[in-house]
């Protein structure tokens, strides 16, 4: 599971607007990694939505910000356009990077249980390593906090 202080896992991962982005590609930037359970639902739209609000505030600080699902690639292009999302979304459908992360989960539901993504957002460093963690996210306010965080790097 990666914790603040870690080195970030290594990635690549294709997306819907930039070809591949990893962390090789990322060396020397700061960035946000948050993962998502799915395209097109009320949470992850909302929480879409509030990362694209702060994009220029993300942009001023230097700081990109990549959203991740196991959505395919044409799941991502339609949720973009419909959203007018302005954040990079990367396509982990095998969950390759979801397990690196820690965030490919038991979850229940109605009693039911089966794997998902947990709601979680990394920050990352010039240097790679992961500076905060948020798990268990809830969408309300997560932007605003996360740019707090991103201020203080």
């Amino acid at each position: 599971m990666t914790e603040a202080g870690s080195p970030v896992p290594a990635f690549e991962m294709p997306t819907d607007s930039d070809g591949t982005i990893s962390s090789e590609s990322l060396k020397g930037q700061k960035y946000i990694v948050y993962f998502y359970p799915k395209d097109s639902t009320p949470g992850c739209t909302t929480e879409a939505k509030d990362f694209t609000a702060l994009k220029s505030e993300f942009d001023a600080l230097g700081v990109k910000i990549i959203g991740v699902s196991k959505d395919s690639l044409k799941r991502h292009e339609n949720f973009r356009k419909k959203q007018e999302l302005d954040v990079i979304l990367a396509s982990d459908e095998g969950t390759e990077y979801c397990e690196a992360f820690g965030v490919w989960v038991e979850k229940n539901m109605y009693g039911k249980k089966y794997m998902g993504i947990e709601r979680a957002t990394f920050l990352i460093d010039g240097e790679g390593i992961v500076r905060n963690v948020w798990r268990k996210v809830k969408v309300k306010g997560h932007a605003d906090a996360v740019l707090e965080a991103a201020k203080a790097l």
